[in-house]
């Protein structure tokens, strides 16, 4: 783990040599289609903050901008409110007054916001090209085809679907359809615990199917709810019948989307070992996303809410190292000078496609809308929100949502 080149007081991170630059290399120890971008380009334009400030002024409240924690600091310094994909889409509905939302994230989340706001709103996302590789692992014609297969093997009546946050709108309407829920990486505990209650609570035989991310089903399943590994499988939707037999599925519990984050999968149990070898007494802290080998290696597993509010309540002078996002641990370094904070890996990996929302397509939209031009608007078919909304309210109705 390479301790150099502060980017921030307190802050340590790789240096430039370990950077793997995007088009130029690739980390093939990690999951597979895991590439790592390097450094993020400045803007284009060494005017770009002012006309930001401009627009942003013109719009007024008009517009309300969202910002996800994994956002860069010169587009997050924009944003009316930041947090997770799901807190962002609420603070959006909570807006019935704002006639455009301007979600800087990535795809999935101007999905929801769009199902959760009114018909009078618009919601823009500054770049359609900004989309989430976890969620693009879940195409609806994938899970409608392994619904089926389910069902040919004799257990799609006891099965209970839950989709992620971080999936299309459409596998939310289909989870809606089949009576499932969506959940949180901070409620999926609460999420799984009922989707089981409705086929005879965890000590039965029924099942879930959760989708896309199987680290975080895993996980959560394992640490949470005191499943075993062997009651979890894994459906890989590009083989014939997920590459599973008809008896594995029976003897399930947990049957795992073949899907995951390309940022948190890069963490490796050997950068725990690394981190605790170089940072003698460091915390490591980890997203629910990393594999269950770096869970079970860390000191502490959480949301990113839950990975902000252990650093605000950390002791002076303790140790972290953090693993999720960059910009969000670049955040917590620069907003945390009391303490030491560490990136968990040792190579400089953003979120690429949630860093495609940069300050350059931000003032785009935020111009466009001042000249009267309403410009990558996001907007989900009806049906498909229909359900997808049975599906949240269900999440919403659960303890603690």
């Amino acid at each position: 783990m390479s301790l150099l080149t502060p980017a921030v007081p307190g802050f340590e991170e790789p240096a430039p040599s370990a950077l793997l630059l995007l088009g130029r290399g690739v980390d093939l120890a990690s999951e597979r289609g895991v590439e790592c971008v390097g450094a993020l380009p400045a803007a284009s334009d060494p005017d770009l903050v002012e006309r930001a400030r401009v627009a942003r002024e013109a719009l007024g409240e008009r517009a309300f901008v969202l910002g996800h924690h994994y956002q860069r600091d010169e587009v997050i310094a924009f944003a009316d409110v930041t947090g997770d994909s799901f807190k962002l889409a609420r603070e959006a509905a909570a807006r019935p007054d704002a006639e455009f939302i301007l979600f800087c994230g990535v795809h999935f989340m101007a999905e929801s916001a769009d199902i959760l706001t009114s018909d009078a709103q618009q919601v823009l996302l500054p770049d359609l090209a900004a989309g989430c590789s976890m969620a693009d692992m879940a195409a609806i014609d994938q899970v409608e085809d392994a619904w089926d297969v389910l069902v040919d093997a004799g257990v799609a009546g006891d099965t209970v679907p839950v989709t992620y946050m971080n999936s299309t709108a459409a596998i939310k309407a289909f989870t809606g359809r089949h009576g499932g829920t969506v959940c949180t990486s901070s409620n999926a505990h609460a999420a799984l615990g009922w989707a089981f209650d409705k086929v005879g609570g965890v000590g039965a035989t029924g099942k879930v199917l959760f989708m896309p991310d199987q680290h975080l089903g895993r996980n959560t399943a394992v640490r949470q709810l005191g499943l075993s590994l062997e009651d979890c499988v894994v459906f890989d939707p590009r083989r014939p019948g997920g590459g599973l037999t008809p008896q594995e599925l029976k003897d399930a519990r947990m049957i795992l989307w073949r899907g995951h984050c390309s940022v948190h999968g890069r963490f490796s149990a050997q950068n725990v070992e690394a981190a605790r070898a170089a940072v003698p007494g460091v915390q490591v802290l980890v997203h629910p996303e990393c594999t269950h080998e770096v869970v079970t290696a860390a000191d502490m597993v959480g949301s990113t809410e839950y990975i902000i509010k252990a650093l605000d309540a950390a002791e002076p002078g303790s140790s972290w190292a953090i693993g999720t996002e960059l910009n969000l641990v670049r955040r917590l370094a620069a907003t945390h000078p009391a303490q030491r904070v560490h990136y968990l890996d040792s190579t400089v990996c953003f979120c690429s496609t949630m860093n495609r929302i940069d300050l350059p397509h931000l003032v785009w939209t935020m111009e466009s809308l001042i000249a009267g031009r309403v410009v990558n608007r996001v907007v989900v078919d009806p049906d498909d929100a229909r359900w997808a909304r049975v599906a949240l309210d269900q999440m919403l109705a659960l303890p603690g949502a």
